[in-house]
């Protein structure tokens, strides 16, 4: 059973082309036409072995939002679809992961419930050029679309980089665990109501 997806999305103000793999290892291949963002989403890529291709069109004359908040929603979608029923998925995950000063959790239960808790506060309001608010809106989006809940949370940080990017890699590490496949699992979807 292979485990991709390929989402194509335009509107007036994104056009996307999104392919995933979940059993991939990690490899990326991303032009968003915004740098820190790529370079984000390439880190998410490496540490959750989700082998992504990535081409994004956005109107970032206006600012990055769209882009970033609309990349959130097609990769909930793709891993959606590349889920299928979620039968023999461990289903859970999490992890902290640290980078220098800074300390994120991330938790995920693969339930078919989207929602994103976000308690990861960052001082400085920029990295570069990109507005750190943003991280919040990539990861709504995705949780919502996937179906998945998300608990992200700083445990301690001071720089906004550092914090940003410990964040992608933990949701990235907490999200490879719960897509394996369990190999306990009798290949049943893991919850007592038979779906997610």
């Amino acid at each position: 059973m292979t485990r991709t997806a390929k989402v194509v999305r335009a509107t007036k103000e994104t056009d996307i082309g999104l392919s995933i793999d979940l059993d991939g290892t990690g490899a990326a291949d991303i032009e968003t036409g915004v740098g820190f963002f790529d370079h984000m989403l390439t880190a998410f890529s490496r540490h959750s072995l989700i082998d992504v291709t990535l081409r994004v069109k956005g109107d970032t004359y206006v600012d990055d939002h769209h882009t970033v908040e609309d990349t959130g929603i097609v990769m909930g979608q793709a891993l959606r679809e590349a889920l299928g029923n979620k039968a023999g998925i461990r289903r859970f995950g999490s992890v902290m992961v640290p980078l220098d000063e800074a300390l994120v959790l991330a938790a995920v239960d693969i339930s078919g419930r989207g929602e994103l808790f976000w308690d990861v506060a960052i001082g400085p309001e920029k990295v570069g050029t990109f507005d750190t608010e943003l991280g919040h809106e990539f990861f709504a989006g995705l949780a919502r679309d996937a179906g998945i809940t998300l608990h992200l949370r700083l445990i301690c940080g001071e720089n906004a980089h550092h914090i940003l990017e410990a964040t992608f890699k933990a949701a990235a590490r907490a999200l490879r665990e719960a897509v394996e496949a369990d190999p306990r699992s009798d290949g049943s979807v893991p919850s007592t109501k038979g779906s997610l």
